[in-house]
């Protein structure tokens, strides 16, 4: 007897685990979606190999971001926190603006500090400015023992390239 165990992980993808009875998963993935890799000119280049973003179905997934400087190589913008986030913010805002995105289009942030009681403060009267206060995405804000190039501060994005009525923005 065979029976079908389906999960769904977004509109466009679907799991499929087919369990014969034996108890082993057969057949374990069953994906359904376009992915593109996105290398966007305009932000820094990545600090290891990875792309800037994803693209997954409707939505985008944007790698961290440091606070290094469009076209100067590995380059940190100097300063304090505040600084820092308000670069990393520039430097998402340009790997969106890539694919034809905005700001308000985040879904979800996660940010990362390696100072967090002394930054919380400061990093979120900035990462705050760039939002619209009726558009706040979900947001983790996680406390970090370093981060690359002893960055301050570093923040990863999800945003969503349809509406809600399901028409494709992007």
């Amino acid at each position: 007897m065979k029976r079908c165990i389906c999960a769904g992980l977004a509109r466009s993808a679907l799991v499929a685990r087919d369990m014969q009875g034996d108890g082993r998963i057969h057949n374990t993935w069953s994906l359904r979606m376009e992915i593109a890799f996105v290398m966007a000119e305009a932000a820094p280049q990545p600090v290891a190999p990875f792309s800037h973003a994803v693209r997954a179905g409707a939505f985008l997934f944007v790698t961290g971001q440091m606070p290094t400087l469009p076209g100067r190589g590995l380059e940190m913008i100097e300063g304090d926190c505040a600084r820092q986030t308000a670069q990393v913010m520039d430097n998402l805002a340009g790997v969106l603006q890539s694919q034809g995105l905005g700001l308000e289009r985040v879904v979800m942030a996660r940010v990362y500090l390696t100072h967090f009681q002394r930054d919380y403060v400061a990093m979120n009267a900035v990462y705050e400015s760039y939002f619209n206060p009726a558009r706040k995405p979900a947001r983790t804000c996680i406390g970090v023992t370093g981060l690359a190039l002893d960055a301050l501060v570093e923040i990863d994005l999800v945003a969503a390239f349809r509406d809600d009525a399901g028409e494709d923005t992007g």
